[in-house]
């Protein structure tokens, strides 16, 4: 594993969310992902809705980077669901693994995909994340993404950007494309 990479006096560990209606909350995420994998920061990227058998193009760049953990928590969209009782464990299983991951400083910047839905759904505790953020050793930028972010989360996070959808394809019946959805 790689040392953490060197920080100066103006660097400060961040909590950032990136939530809305909007298109573009991940992508956002995986820009700031990239920028970090630049500067040689220790990667670790869980997605909790998402499916490990899904294709996604940012997991292929990923692997093709190297050096970036990534995990896929997720049995798919809950509207898609067969058993929301197993989608709410795999969630409740996925946030002790990223907490193992904060107490044993992994990584420099985590990528929570989707991770407001687990919040929102009464599946992980909000109070108990943002404790758990608030806690964090080391340095340690956590991104946190999806709809509908709790508000506690937003009052307790250093960036929140919220995405408003203007106009999408899918209002004209165009379903997402590979390389611009997924």
């Amino acid at each position: 594993m790689n040392a953490p990479s060197q920080r100066t006096r103006r660097d400060r560990a961040l909590l950032i969310v990136n939530t809305g209606a909007g298109k573009g909350k991940s992508t956002a995420a995986f820009g700031m992902m990239l920028r970090a994998w630049a500067r040689d920061y220790r990667i670790g990227v869980y997605q909790f809705v998402k499916s490990g058998k899904w294709d996604i193009g940012e997991k292929r760049a990923a692997e093709a980077l190297g050096g970036i953990t990534w995990e896929s928590m997720g049995d798919g969209w809950t509207w898609t669901s067969r058993d929301l009782d197993s989608s709410a464990d795999l969630a409740r299983e996925g946030w002790a693994e990223v907490k193992r991951r904060l107490a044993d400083h992994a990584h420099d910047f985590l990528l929570l995909d989707e991770f407001t839905y687990p919040m929102t759904f009464g599946w992980v505790d909000t109070s108990e994340v943002i404790e758990t953020l608030r806690s964090r050793p080391g340095f340690q930028h956590v991104v946190i993404t999806g709809r509908d972010a709790p508000g506690e989360l937003l009052a307790n996070a250093d960036l929140v950007t919220e995405m408003t959808k203007v106009k999408h394809p899918f209002d004209d019946g165009i379903r997402g494309q590979r390389g611009i959805e997924w």
